[in-house]
């Protein structure tokens, strides 16, 4: 019988490892009541499970007295993926169980930022991670800071890179490559665990250099139509006129990130808009507090904005968005609810700080990469290398 046929028996197992997911040491019992399942059906699947190496069962942590009782964890020999976040200046890497927990971590600074030696470096770190999980090492998930259609970067002006074939990280390896926009994974992070979370209608922002962001509905990004979507820095909510790396004019990028706040202190474009951000917003001389007044109210202007377009239950800021309000509180209030349509302000989205900081765009492709790790082909094909 081959997998195509067999595909439609694992539905049950797929439902029960996205439990697994859910909630972190669920019980048998709990998942037979979330599924509706009866406790032969729910002990015949988890058997499965285990026989796959894709669950096992540990006691649960004691809690006096009582009947002891097991949890539902990922077994210690099954899959795995790694999720990459690469920054401006470093990349992060993170192998991730079944149930989404982190199970290693590093962290390294570019040395050179060419496309070819970082996407070099991305390689070394799959090949180290194969190296050491073999075939447990299913899906490799990446978060870019730039557009992405179809595992390749279109453009990324923060890196000053473009037309990039990201395929070059899993070459050879017969492992998936899923490759997605930072700040909408960092979006998905918000509204499967974090500030966003059960939100029906969420919008996520993140500033770092520029500003990036994602429109969530039930927590899905909605992704365009070739999956380009969320690029709101490069909306015209700038100054006209301005020239964009992207090659737009007026983008809001420009005007909510270090190289706005250099501008208007009539100091040099910083090499590293990030960490410039940063050190302004240690100074306490009153140029430095005007020029984080004009950002904040550039970006808490764009925010109603987009409110008024998306119409979100709940806004969440990541990154640099989070300090550069807390700056200047009541001027991003002021700006914000101005920028309104009436009737939003009787009783505004809520703009929330980012629960998942900083590893939001982490934790948003290991998210993706579990999505697609428990679905039922994947199931499927896990069972036939067992």
């Amino acid at each position: 019988m081959t997998t195509a046929v067999r595909r439609g028996q694992w539905q049950t197992a797929a439902d029960v490892l996205a439990q697994v997911r859910r909630r972190p040491g669920i019980t048998r019992a709990a998942v037979a009541r979330e599924l509706r399942l009866s406790t032969s059906s729910a002990t015949e699947v988890t058997a499965r499970l285990r026989d796959l190496q894709l669950l096992t069962e540990v006691p649960a942590p004691s809690q006096g007295r009582g009947r002891p009782t097991t949890v539902l964890r990922p077994h210690p020999q099954g899959p795995v993926v790694l999720a990459l976040d690469l920054r401006q200046s470093s990349w992060r890497s993170a192998v991730v169980a079944l149930d989404g927990s982190f199970l290693a971590q590093q962290s390294r600074r570019h040395r050179s930022r060419r496309p070819q030696v970082v996407l070099s470096n991305l390689q070394g770190a799959v090949k180290q991670v194969r190296e050491q999980y073999g075939e447990r090492l299913r899906v490799v998930s990446l978060a870019v800071p730039g557009t992405i259609r179809d595992n390749r970067l279109m453009q990324a002006p923060t890196l000053e890179w473009a037309e990039l074939d990201l395929e070059a990280i899993t070459a050879g390896t017969g492992i998936t490559l899923l490759a997605g926009n930072d700040a909408t994974l960092s979006g998905v992070a918000e509204a499967r665990t974090g500030a966003a979370a059960g939100a029906g209608t969420a919008l996520h922002l993140i500033v770092e250099v520029g500003i990036g962001g994602t429109l969530l509905i039930d927590g899905v990004p909605a992704q365009g139509a070739s999956g380009a979507a969320g690029e709101y820095g490069h909306i015209p909510f700038g100054e006209r006129g301005r020239e964009c790396p992207c090659g737009a004019s007026g983008c809001w990028d420009l005007d909510i990130d270090g190289r706005a706040l250099a501008r208007h202190l009539k100091e040099p474009t910083p090499d590293d808009p990030y960490g410039y951000t940063e050190d302004v917003l240690k100074r306490t001389d009153r140029a430095a507090g005007r020029a984080v007044a004009r950002v904040v109210t550039a970006l808490a202007s764009g925010i109603a904005g987009l409110v008024n377009a998306h119409d979100p239950d709940v806004v969440t800021l990541g990154g640099l968005a989070i300090p550069l309000r807390a700056a200047a509180e009541s001027t991003f209030e002021q700006a914000y609810l101005a920028g309104l349509m009436t009737f939003h302000r009787t009783s505004p989205p809520p703009v929330l700080p980012a629960t998942h900081q900083p590893d939001g765009p982490l934790r948003g492709a290991a998210a993706l990469a579990l999505d697609y790790l428990t679905t039922e082909p994947s199931i499927a094909q896990w069972a036939d290398r067992r």
